[in-house]
Protein backbone atom coordinates (compact mmCIF):
# COMPACT_ATOMS: atom_id res chain seq x y z
CA UNK A 1 0.00 0.00 0.00
CA UNK A 2 1.80 3.50 -0.70
CA UNK A 3 2.59 5.83 1.63
CA UNK A 4 5.18 8.03 2.70
CA UNK A 5 6.68 6.94 5.72
CA UNK A 6 9.79 5.15 3.86
CA UNK A 7 11.27 2.29 2.52
CA UNK A 8 11.53 0.07 5.43
CA UNK A 9 7.85 0.41 6.41
CA UNK A 10 5.87 -2.14 4.78
CA UNK A 11 2.06 -1.56 4.82
CA UNK A 12 0.41 -4.83 3.81
CA UNK A 13 -2.65 -3.90 0.89
CA UNK A 14 -4.94 -7.61 2.01
CA UNK A 15 -8.39 -7.19 1.48
CA UNK A 16 -8.70 -10.69 3.55
CA UNK A 17 -6.80 -9.60 6.57
CA UNK A 18 -7.95 -5.50 6.73
CA UNK A 19 -11.43 -7.85 7.16
CA UNK A 20 -10.34 -9.40 9.97
CA UNK A 21 -8.95 -6.40 11.51
CA UNK A 22 -11.54 -4.60 11.25
CA UNK A 23 -13.50 -7.29 13.09
CA UNK A 24 -11.35 -7.19 15.93
CA UNK A 25 -11.41 -3.79 16.62
CA UNK A 26 -15.55 -3.90 17.40
CA UNK A 27 -16.67 -4.19 20.74
CA UNK A 28 -18.67 -6.96 20.14
CA UNK A 29 -15.66 -9.09 19.14
CA UNK A 30 -14.60 -11.26 22.13
CA UNK A 31 -13.02 -14.48 23.13
CA UNK A 32 -12.30 -17.32 21.79
CA UNK A 33 -12.70 -14.95 18.38
CA UNK A 34 -10.52 -12.80 19.45
CA UNK A 35 -7.55 -15.62 19.42
CA UNK A 36 -8.86 -17.08 16.50
CA UNK A 37 -8.65 -13.62 14.65
CA UNK A 38 -5.28 -12.78 15.74
CA UNK A 39 -3.83 -16.19 14.83
CA UNK A 40 -5.00 -15.74 11.15
CA UNK A 41 -3.73 -11.83 10.90
CA UNK A 42 -0.26 -13.47 12.20
CA UNK A 43 0.14 -16.14 9.57
CA UNK A 44 -0.48 -13.69 6.96
CA UNK A 45 2.14 -10.75 8.46
CA UNK A 46 4.65 -13.61 8.67
CA UNK A 47 4.04 -14.87 5.16
CA UNK A 48 4.49 -11.20 3.75
CA UNK A 49 7.67 -10.76 5.90
CA UNK A 50 9.33 -14.06 4.63
CA UNK A 51 8.18 -13.20 1.17
CA UNK A 52 9.87 -10.11 1.30
CA UNK A 53 12.96 -10.19 2.85
CA UNK A 54 14.07 -14.18 3.80
CA UNK A 55 16.79 -15.86 0.86
CA UNK A 56 15.61 -17.89 -1.61
CA UNK A 57 17.10 -21.22 -3.00
CA UNK A 58 16.31 -22.78 -5.99
CA UNK A 59 14.93 -26.56 -5.12
CA UNK A 60 15.27 -29.64 -7.22
CA UNK A 61 12.96 -32.31 -6.12
CA UNK A 62 11.51 -35.74 -7.31
CA UNK A 63 7.47 -35.70 -7.54
CA UNK A 64 5.25 -38.61 -7.19
CA UNK A 65 5.03 -38.43 -11.17
CA UNK A 66 8.93 -39.57 -11.37
CA UNK A 67 9.47 -36.12 -12.73
CA UNK A 68 11.64 -33.98 -11.46
CA UNK A 69 10.85 -29.98 -10.14
CA UNK A 70 12.42 -27.21 -10.33
CA UNK A 71 11.16 -24.32 -8.36
CA UNK A 72 11.89 -21.34 -6.45
CA UNK A 73 11.44 -21.64 -2.50
CA UNK A 74 12.60 -20.25 1.01
CA UNK A 75 15.85 -20.92 2.14
CA UNK A 76 15.02 -23.34 4.99
CA UNK A 77 18.41 -22.68 6.49
CA UNK A 78 17.59 -19.01 7.05
CA UNK A 79 17.89 -18.18 10.64
CA UNK A 80 15.10 -17.00 12.81
CA UNK A 81 14.15 -15.74 16.38
CA UNK A 82 10.73 -14.56 17.16
CA UNK A 83 10.60 -12.88 20.56
CA UNK A 84 7.93 -12.86 23.07
CA UNK A 85 7.69 -9.59 24.22
CA UNK A 86 5.17 -10.42 27.25
CA UNK A 87 2.09 -9.88 27.88
CA UNK A 88 0.00 -8.43 24.24
CA UNK A 89 2.88 -10.61 22.55
CA UNK A 90 3.45 -13.56 23.72
CA UNK A 91 0.47 -15.71 21.88
CA UNK A 92 1.76 -13.88 18.68
CA UNK A 93 5.30 -14.48 19.31
CA UNK A 94 4.07 -18.39 19.70
CA UNK A 95 1.78 -18.25 16.66
CA UNK A 96 5.03 -17.17 14.10
CA UNK A 97 6.95 -19.55 16.16
CA UNK A 98 5.13 -22.44 14.81
CA UNK A 99 4.68 -21.39 11.66
CA UNK A 100 8.14 -20.62 10.73
CA UNK A 101 8.29 -24.15 11.13
CA UNK A 102 6.61 -24.44 7.52
CA UNK A 103 9.47 -23.54 5.92
CA UNK A 104 12.35 -23.40 7.98
CA UNK A 105 14.79 -26.04 9.39
CA UNK A 106 13.81 -26.38 13.45
CA UNK A 107 17.27 -26.61 14.43
CA UNK A 108 17.30 -22.97 12.96
CA UNK A 109 13.95 -21.27 14.80
CA UNK A 110 13.97 -19.92 18.03
CA UNK A 111 11.94 -18.51 20.50
CA UNK A 112 13.00 -15.77 23.15
CA UNK A 113 11.23 -14.13 26.07
CA UNK A 114 11.44 -10.96 27.24
CA UNK A 115 8.78 -9.31 29.79
CA UNK A 116 8.11 -5.91 29.38
CA UNK A 117 5.86 -3.20 30.58
CA UNK A 118 5.32 0.92 29.89
CA UNK A 119 6.61 3.63 32.60
CA UNK A 120 3.81 5.79 32.95
CA UNK A 121 4.00 8.98 35.38
CA UNK A 122 1.08 10.53 37.41
CA UNK A 123 -1.14 11.14 34.83
CA UNK A 124 -0.76 7.61 32.82
CA UNK A 125 1.31 9.23 30.25
CA UNK A 126 3.99 7.42 28.86
CA UNK A 127 7.58 7.82 30.11
CA UNK A 128 9.66 4.82 28.91
CA UNK A 129 9.92 1.11 28.91
CA UNK A 130 11.01 -1.37 31.87
CA UNK A 131 12.61 -5.12 30.92
CA UNK A 132 12.34 -7.00 33.20
CA UNK A 133 13.66 -10.91 32.79
CA UNK A 134 14.99 -12.59 30.01
CA UNK A 135 14.94 -15.72 28.71
CA UNK A 136 17.16 -15.30 25.38
CA UNK A 137 18.51 -18.39 23.62
CA UNK A 138 21.91 -17.95 22.47
CA UNK A 139 23.47 -16.05 19.76
CA UNK A 140 21.31 -13.68 16.80
CA UNK A 141 24.56 -14.07 14.61
CA UNK A 142 22.89 -13.48 10.77
CA UNK A 143 19.59 -14.44 12.50
CA UNK A 144 16.20 -12.30 11.63
CA UNK A 145 15.06 -11.26 14.73
CA UNK A 146 10.91 -10.77 15.07
CA UNK A 147 8.80 -8.80 17.03
CA UNK A 148 5.16 -9.93 16.65
CA UNK A 149 3.78 -7.31 19.19
CA UNK A 150 0.29 -6.28 18.11
CA UNK A 151 0.22 -2.41 18.41
CA UNK A 152 3.04 -0.01 17.62
CA UNK A 153 2.01 2.73 19.57
CA UNK A 154 5.13 4.96 21.54
CA UNK A 155 7.67 2.49 20.02
CA UNK A 156 9.22 2.48 23.65
CA UNK A 157 9.16 -0.86 24.05
CA UNK A 158 11.03 -2.35 20.48
CA UNK A 159 13.27 0.14 20.70
CA UNK A 160 14.33 -1.21 24.35
CA UNK A 161 14.27 -4.77 23.08
CA UNK A 162 16.16 -3.93 20.15
CA UNK A 163 19.23 -2.17 22.27
CA UNK A 164 19.26 -4.81 24.51
CA UNK A 165 19.80 -7.48 21.82
CA UNK A 166 22.24 -5.03 19.72
CA UNK A 167 24.55 -4.70 23.19
CA UNK A 168 23.82 -7.97 25.20
CA UNK A 169 23.41 -10.77 22.70
CA UNK A 170 26.33 -11.80 20.63
CA UNK A 171 25.15 -10.46 16.80
CA UNK A 172 25.13 -9.19 14.87
CA UNK A 173 21.61 -9.80 13.41
CA UNK A 174 20.65 -9.90 9.42
CA UNK A 175 17.69 -7.70 10.54
CA UNK A 176 15.03 -6.70 12.91
CA UNK A 177 11.39 -7.28 11.66
CA UNK A 178 8.80 -5.77 13.88
CA UNK A 179 5.08 -7.35 13.27
CA UNK A 180 2.12 -5.44 13.63
CA UNK A 181 -1.65 -5.12 13.45
CA UNK A 182 -2.10 -1.48 13.99
CA UNK A 183 0.57 1.66 14.01
CA UNK A 184 0.72 5.14 15.16
CA UNK A 185 2.81 7.64 12.84
CA UNK A 186 4.56 8.67 16.34
CA UNK A 187 5.46 5.10 16.50
CA UNK A 188 6.98 4.98 13.00
CA UNK A 189 8.50 8.18 13.63
CA UNK A 190 10.77 7.10 16.62
CA UNK A 191 11.46 3.41 15.37
CA UNK A 192 12.13 4.35 11.67
CA UNK A 193 14.99 6.92 12.82
CA UNK A 194 17.02 3.79 14.68
CA UNK A 195 19.96 2.93 12.98
CA UNK A 196 20.13 -0.77 13.36
CA UNK A 197 18.79 -2.75 10.25
CA UNK A 198 14.81 -2.81 10.88
CA UNK A 199 11.61 -3.56 8.93
CA UNK A 200 8.78 -3.18 9.53
CA UNK A 201 5.30 -4.41 8.77
CA UNK A 202 1.47 -3.90 9.84
CA UNK A 203 -2.05 -4.15 8.55
CA UNK A 204 -3.18 -0.41 9.64
CA UNK A 205 -1.67 2.74 9.94
CA UNK A 206 -4.03 4.86 12.63
CA UNK A 207 -3.87 8.46 12.87
CA UNK A 208 -7.10 8.86 14.28
CA UNK A 209 -6.40 12.44 16.04
CA UNK A 210 -5.20 14.23 13.29
CA UNK A 211 -7.04 17.56 11.69
CA UNK A 212 -9.12 17.02 8.70
CA UNK A 213 -7.26 17.87 6.19
CA UNK A 214 -4.42 15.52 7.30
CA UNK A 215 -6.69 12.83 7.51
CA UNK A 216 -7.72 13.63 3.93
CA UNK A 217 -4.21 13.33 2.70
CA UNK A 218 -2.37 10.40 1.90
CA UNK A 219 -0.49 8.23 4.79
CA UNK A 220 2.55 10.09 5.62
CA UNK A 221 2.70 13.44 3.46
CA UNK A 222 1.98 15.55 6.40
CA UNK A 223 3.96 13.23 8.94
CA UNK A 224 4.89 15.96 11.44
CA UNK A 225 0.98 16.66 11.64
CA UNK A 226 -0.10 13.53 12.31
CA UNK A 227 -1.60 11.97 15.07
CA UNK A 228 -2.53 8.33 16.80
CA UNK A 229 -2.11 9.02 20.49
CA UNK A 230 -4.39 10.21 23.04
CA UNK A 231 -3.30 11.83 26.35
CA UNK A 232 -2.27 8.52 28.07
CA UNK A 233 -0.85 7.61 24.60
CA UNK A 234 -3.50 4.90 23.38
CA UNK A 235 -4.00 4.34 19.68
CA UNK A 236 -6.74 6.11 18.11
CA UNK A 237 -9.51 4.49 16.74
CA UNK A 238 -7.71 1.84 17.65
CA UNK A 239 -8.01 -1.58 18.84
CA UNK A 240 -8.44 -1.73 22.93
CA UNK A 241 -6.06 -2.98 24.49
CA UNK A 242 -4.97 -6.49 22.94
CA UNK A 243 -2.52 -7.29 26.07
CA UNK A 244 -6.18 -7.38 27.99
CA UNK A 245 -8.12 -8.51 25.40
CA UNK A 246 -5.95 -11.60 24.50
CA UNK A 247 -5.17 -12.65 27.86
CA UNK A 248 -9.16 -11.70 29.33
CA UNK A 249 -7.43 -10.39 32.01
CA UNK A 250 -8.85 -6.69 32.66
CA UNK A 251 -5.65 -5.43 35.05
Amino acid sequence: MNHHYGPRFHLIDDLFLQTLLTELCQNKTTQPKINRLVQLMYNGLIVHAANQLFPQVQSKVATRMNAELTSQVLNPETKAVTVNLARAGTYPSHICYEYLHWFLNPENVRQDHIFAARKTDDTEKVTGTSLSSFKIGGSIENAFVMFPDPMGATGGTILSAIDYYQTQVQGPAANYVALHLIVTPEYLKKVLSLKAPIQVFALRVDRGLSEQNVLNSPLGLYWDQEKGLNEKQYIVPGAGGLGELLNNSFV
